[in-house]
């Protein structure tokens, strides 16, 4: 479970509160786990039905597929804890499936189907900081101990609600969780506040953050399904080869602007 850090406590009791509210335990309290994984699923307005349908089916082929469950298996105890959440804005966030235990094929198809089985439905608003500040909770309140938290954020836009995506960040990684991110780029800037060109350095420079942290960007509807699998793997694994691993560090303003989408949307709201 997560200790304090002594930073922005209230943020994080909330989250905490917010988890207990959405999320009921599983039964199996202070399982030993290899891996606790909170897949986080961007589904703001920005995202079109079209590429909510390959999201999805994207998640739901991964954690069924024979070579994540190889991966599952091949872990210490040979079982992880999952939980699937979907994102937008501050309040717009929802625990699809809470935390399962999937320690083999038919643990990972029912997992997959709860998946399959929710309706789509996009949300306002696009809230990285909020959608982590929702995961650091959810990790507080499972009923599992794993050797390795990671939370698997996937989002088609920069952050432009809620609280700055920096101190965030740094606060999770601080708590020892990985962020590990999945830029989708099917739309460059130019569709509005809810995208900017080069999502994946973004995530780069403000997303992702903790030992061996990493990215795959995703550029084309056909590699979307792909990817998510080959991310949950690695993820599962604790492996990077032949993936560009990219560790955090400190931001100076300078360097990248990691407000860009806050200021972007104020700019649309000022018009």
């Amino acid at each position: 479970m997560l200790g304090s850090t002594g930073r922005s406590p209230g943020l994080f009791a909330l989250a905490a509160m917010l988890c207990l509210a959405l999320a009921p335990q599983d039964s199996r309290a202070n399982e030993q786990v290899d891996l606790e994984l909170v897949l986080a699923v961007d589904v703001s307005g920005s995202m079109d039905r079209d590429e909510q349908i390959l999201q999805r089916a994207g998640y739901v082929n991964a954690i069924r597929h024979p070579e994540v469950v190889d991966a599952i298996r091949t872990g210490l105890t040979g079982r992880i804890a999952m939980t699937y959440v979907e994102w937008a804005g501050p309040a717009a966030q929802r625990v699809v499936v809470p935390w399962r235990l999937v320690d083999g094929q038919a643990s990972a198809d029912e997992f997959a189907a709860q998946v399959d089985a929710a309706p789509l439905g996009t949300m306002r608003g696009t809230s990285i900081s909020s959608s982590l500040l929702l995961a650091a909770g959810l990790f507080a309140n499972s009923a599992f101990e794993g050797y390795r938290q990671v939370i698997d954020v996937s989002g088609d836009g920069p952050n432009n609600m809620g609280p700055p995506v920096i101190p965030v960040r740094d606060e999770v990684v601080a708590m020892g969780i990985v962020i590990n991110g999945l830029p989708i780029m099917l739309k460059q800037g130019g569709y509005g506040f809810g995208s900017i060109n080069n999502l994946d350095d973004y995530y780069a420079n403000c997303v992702i953050g903790g030992p061996g942290a990493f990215l795959l960007a995703v550029d084309h509807p056909s590699g979307l399904i792909d990817a998510i699998r080959r991310k949950m793997i690695l993820e599962i694994a604790d492996i990077s080869g032949g993936f560009e691993s990219i560790v955090a560090r400190p931001v100076v303003d300078h360097d990248y602007d990691c407000m860009i989408g806050e200021r972007q949307r104020r700019g649309w709201m000022d018009r």
